[in-house]
């Protein structure tokens, strides 16, 4: 096993990885830009290295200075938790030719997943069904026309190295198609380093469903069901739940064979998710794969015990699965997570400065992972999520309940946060019923609807 990890992350996710390895015996190192110097992951990591100034691509980003403060600390692993560097094929390769274990999954793996459309048809190879689309990168906006009139419209155009929602757009019939490649190139170049771009059918009212896995390096591989996040604002996720409200057993266990099955052939390892698209009929649809720990990971924690964040140390140091997981994964209640992000909630503009209160809610199946305090400082250089609060319930109508007080409870002053929004959405009819699609906010907020109180 590790003797000491260094996490290349920072906020809730470092601190989320760090409580890890306390909890297996692990020292840990922290990184820090300048402007994290107080931050909490600082504080309880056994030691902590600056490597730059505040903005990612001098501190968070710079390879050369993580790699440099792995070696003077002697870590001789890194965690990357999400964002950053989590997905970047060359760091794994630069860590690994360093000396230094990557918490995930090979630099060729995550290169594949990566450009989106090599996996979308390394998928489609393996049994897994994929949306109608194109057969690879589509080079022009005629091109793009070509497709579309082929597969029908609407059409999602899409970065074949993107991620997060960035470098996609929508063109729902032939004028549309011109203005929306070039829009969608220049965001993927900016964005991605890579004008690459594909084309997916659209499904007007899909729902967007992703299944965890872990494999060990055995190639047994696991799925511990599913998450439903399909309360989005362009593409970024605001809530997730597991288990999916929509999924049947019968196409959880049939779609969750399937990956473990392809996984394993391919000879991936560690953890990540596959995300699908879910049409109104219940078909699901291959869309990406993400090589990491994902930001809502906490939900599928509290519904099957097990701990993401030490399974993939412990999967990274060699451990088999039998050994982390046991026997056959059971889905126990239901669990809700919430995203507070530091925003304005009608605007989404980001809301920076100092925050004057901070208080989180307790009580029985109540989580809030979070590197937030009174009187810390929210920064505009980086993500704006603030927290993530987490319930767990006997079942959704109790964890529903159970989030609704908790989001009343949850008190943040100084900064304008999300928690407004997240209780509107927690008090809808529709979402209560559990009738929603990747539309539902779009739909919602065009509603007139008073304040929360």
């Amino acid at each position: 096993m590790f003797k000491k990890i260094l996490v290349a992350n920072r906020g809730e996710i470092a601190l989320r990885v760090i409580c890890a390895c306390k909890e297996l015996g692990i020292r840990t190192v922290a990184v820090y830009s300048e402007a994290d110097a107080h931050s909490l992951p600082v504080r309880f990591a056994d030691e902590a290295v600056c490597i730059g100034p505040p903005r990612p691509s001098s501190s968070y980003l710079n390879i050369p200075s993580v790699i440099s403060a792995a070696a003077i600390t002697s870590a001789d692993a890194i965690h990357p938790g999400y964002g950053f560097l989590s997905e970047d094929a060359n760091f794994a390769e630069v860590c690994e030719t360093s000396g230094i274990t990557f918490i995930g999954p090979s630099p060729e793996l995550i290169r594949l997943m990566g450009e989106k459309s090599n996996a979308r048809e390394k998928m489609k190879e393996s049994g897994l069904p994929v949306l109608p689309g194109s057969d690879g990168v589509v080079r022009s906006a005629e091109e793009a026309a070509e497709w579309a009139a082929a597969i029908g419209y609407p059409v999602l155009i899409k970065a074949a190295a993107g991620g997060g929602g960035r470098g996609m757009r929508i063109a729902q019939f032939s004028a549309e198609i011109a203005p929306a490649f070039e829009a969608a190139r220049r965001e993927a170049t900016q964005v991605f380093g890579s004008d690459d771009l594909y084309i997916e059918k659209l499904i007007p009212n899909a729902r967007h469903i992703e299944f965890q896995v872990l494999v060990d390096h055995a190639g047994k591989a696991l799925h511990l069901g599913e998450r439903e996040c399909s309360v989005q604002r362009r593409y970024q996720k605001i809530l997730e739940e597991s288990p999916a409200p929509s999924v049947r057993p019968e196409a959880r266990r049939k779609v969750g064979g399937l990956i473990e099955s392809v996984l394993s052939r391919i000879g991936y390892t560690n953890a990540g998710t596959v995300e699908f698209l879910m049409d109104e009929q219940g078909e699901l649809y291959f869309i990406e794969m993400n090589t990491r720990i994902q930001v809502e990971h906490p939900v599928t924690e509290m519904v099957t015990g097990i701990d993401l964040v030490k399974s993939q140390i412990l999967l990274a140091g060699g451990a088999s699965l039998s050994e982390i997981a046991g026997g056959e994964i059971l889905l126990r209640g239901h669990s809700i997570e919430c995203r507070i992000n530091a925003e304005d909630p009608a605007t989404f503009a980001p809301s920076s400065g100092r925050i004057a209160s901070f208080h989180v809610p307790g009580g029985t199946g109540v989580r809030v992972d979070s590197a937030a305090y009174p009187e810390c400082f929210v920064h505009p250089y980086y993500d704006s999520l603030l927290a993530k609060l987490i319930v767990h319930g006997r079942n959704r109508q109790e964890a529903l309940s159970r989030m609704s007080r908790a989001l009343e409870m949850f008190i943040v002053e100084g900064v304008q946060t999300t928690i407004p929004l997240q209780r509107r959405i927690l008090a809808d009819p529709d979402f209560i019923r559990g009738n929603y699609n990747l539309r539902f906010l779009e739909r919602y907020q065009s509603r007139p609807v008073l304040a929360a109180k």
